[in-house]
């Protein structure tokens, strides 16, 4: 080929290339297409989902006011729901012998305050007199040195009398009188004295001697504490034998005091471990279920719950607690009320023995 057949062949490759490249040209009729418009739903979406991303990743702290909000709203729910949770969580209450502070000084207190019946054993065959003497020294001892209230020996003979209607209605005769007196003046403990007495005469005096013992009950069970034995010296009298063994009685009574009513505060901090026991009757509890219900609603509000026994005529309770007996009542209602129980009412309550009818 000669140049210039070269020239014209290169000249139409590059009227051809400038044709094949070149965009095709737009229709007359047709306006230019505008910019796609942004969809607000769709931009809305996306940036919540970005927020949302940030406050993931930060902690929050870029998040929109609107994300902010419903951060904080799905967050509140378990809050609520935890803190309504452990306001129905039982606490199960402190194992026996470990006290809290309001506890131990609620125990401290009572003991303090131990109120006392003190009577005879009427099984020892003992002389009235000097039952009587024994007694009023005994009541003497806790009035004069503790400072405490005292049952009198006239009044325990007096109501012995009077409260045998009473007694045997409430009770059946299923404790002892004396115990059941004892409940009724609201005496933690009840004490019962045993002794005999010798006596002798030399050159127109008259000497005696005196020796027994001072048993210690719980009011509430009737269970004996402990015991505390006393004598006497040999005692002159120069009336009659009568008031040698009355003043044998005296002396020998009212030196075992101390050592009995400090015997007595250790061995009642002893024996409530546990808490006081307060001793409960259901009349008319048919149906077993709801005293079970009762049962686990007043184990949280006591330290421990015992059912002595089931009857669907009666249902016997024993509660242990470091409460006094108004709150113990309180609490019953209380855990009555939950039980479906809202017609239990009381029918007496003496001491720390209390007797409800259910209202069924």
């Amino acid at each position: 080929m000669n140049v210039k057949t070269l020239l014209t062949v290169a000249a139409c490759a590059a009227i051809l290339a400038s044709c094949v490249s070149s965009p095709k040209p737009a229709t007359p009729s047709q306006a230019p297409a505008p910019a796609p418009a942004t969809q607000p739903g769709t931009s809305d979406s996306s940036q919540a989902m970005k927020d949302r991303a940030v406050a993931l990743v930060q902690g929050g702290a870029s998040a929109s006011p609107g994300s902010a909000s419903a951060s904080t709203g799905s967050s509140a729910a378990p809050t609520a729901t935890a803190s309504a949770s452990a306001d129905t969580t039982d606490v199960p209450p402190p194992p026996p012998g470990v006290l809290t502070p309001e506890e131990e000084a609620y125990l401290n207190n009572y003991l303090a305050r131990l109120q006392y019946m003190v009577y005879f054993d009427e099984k020892a065959g003992i002389d009235p007199q000097s039952a009587k003497t024994a007694v009023n020294q005994a009541n003497r001892y806790l009035l004069e040195k503790l400072g405490l209230s005292v049952v009198d020996f006239d009044q325990i003979e007096k109501n012995k009398r009077d409260q045998q209607a009473a007694y045997q209605s409430e009770t059946g005769g299923s404790i002892d009188l004396i115990q059941y007196l004892a409940q009724k003046y609201n005496a933690d403990v009840y004490v019962e004295i045993s002794f005999s007495s010798t006596s002798s005469t030399s050159g127109g005096k008259f000497y005696a001697t005196a020796q027994g013992s001072m048993k210690i009950y719980d009011t509430s069970t009737a269970q004996l504490l402990g015991s505390v034995a006393f004598q006497s010296p040999q005692v002159m009298s120069t009336t009659s034998a009568e008031s040698a063994i009355g003043n044998a009685v005296a002396a020998s009574v009212w030196s075992a005091m101390p050592k009995m009513t400090d015997q007595t505060k250790m061995l009642v901090k002893n024996s409530l471990a546990r808490g006081i026991r307060y001793e409960v009757v259901i009349q008319n509890t048919p149906d077993s279920r709801q005293i079970s219900t009762l049962r686990r609603a007043l184990a949280k509000l006591f330290r421990e719950v015992e059912q002595v026994s089931y009857a669907p005529g009666e249902t016997k309770l024993a509660l242990y607690t470091f409460k006094s007996r108004d709150k113990v009542e309180d609490a019953f209602y209380d855990a009555a009320d939950r039980a479906g129980l809202k017609d239990l009412y009381l029918v007496y309550s003496r001491g720390k023995a209390f007797t409800f009818n259910s209202g069924l």
